[in-house]
């Protein structure tokens, strides 16, 4: 992790330190190259501050992100979950800029058509699976591509995800990403195991969180949680 998201959490903790009567629970974690996060860094404030709980986000869900990404060395203070376990019918992708303590979308986006139709139960890591594949990325650069403007993204999980950049499994737009759709089908259209937004909302989307922030994409998949370096908890 890099000193501007070091900085960025340490003013939110400040932030609350001074605004907040009660003290809340909190989190100690070391993260890559021995850096030790402020003690009593508050995560949960933000997770109760932004509402995340009635925008459908698991605060479990939110605390596991927030684990993974301080071991994504040289991460922006953004932070993108896709968390897979609601149906594609909900908006379940939420990018959080810890910087300005804002949810900066809420919105729909796919899985793969292997993966499953309305929820997403399979997972894959091998080429032609057109399954997502589950859990920590970095953002790499934009490009023009088949879909418009799209984003790169680096698997940063061995044997998990760390085949997604020759997979092309990137961030793109799709027509089939769309609340007509929902209405007609009762669920979105499913990509080829990239996690695609709207047309519309691509461009923003990936422009904000382009070049080295963390992307997470969660599941409640035994296997995945017992295979994950990023999930394992501190002893």
């Amino acid at each position: 992790m890099n000193r501007v998201l070091i900085a960025a959490l340490s003013l939110f903790c400040l932030s609350l330190t001074s605004s907040e009567k009660t003290p809340k629970p909190s989190i100690t974690t070391t993260v890559a190259h021995h850096v030790t996060l402020p003690p009593a860094l508050p995560f949960f404030h933000l997770y109760d501050q932004l509402n995340l709980a009635a925008s459908g986000l698991n605060r479990d869900v939110f605390a596991l992100a927030v684990r993974g990404m301080q071991q994504v060395s040289g991460a922006k203070p953004l932070l993108s979950i896709v968390d897979m376990s609601q149906p594609s019918s909900r908006k379940r992708l939420y990018v959080i800029d810890l910087l300005r303590q804002k949810l900066l979308f809420h919105t729909y986006v796919a899985h793969g058509r292997n993966s499953g139709e309305l929820l997403a139960k399979r997972f894959s890591n091998a080429n032609s699976s057109f399954q997502s594949s589950l859990g920590f990325y970095k953002t790499l650069g934009l490009y023009q591509g088949k879909h418009g403007l799209s984003m790169q993204l680096q698997g940063l999980e061995k044997g998990i995800n760390d085949n997604a950049f020759a997979r092309a499994i990137v961030m793109h737009g799709a027509d089939y990403v769309s609340e007509s759709i929902i209405r007609q089908t009762g669920r979105l259209g499913r990509s080829q195991g990239c996690p695609a937004v709207s047309t519309s909302e691509c461009s923003p989307i990936v422009r904000a969180i382009s070049g080295g922030s963390c992307l997470f994409i969660y599941s409640p998949d035994q296997q995945y949680l017992k295979q994950s370096v990023f999930c394992k908890k501190e002893s």
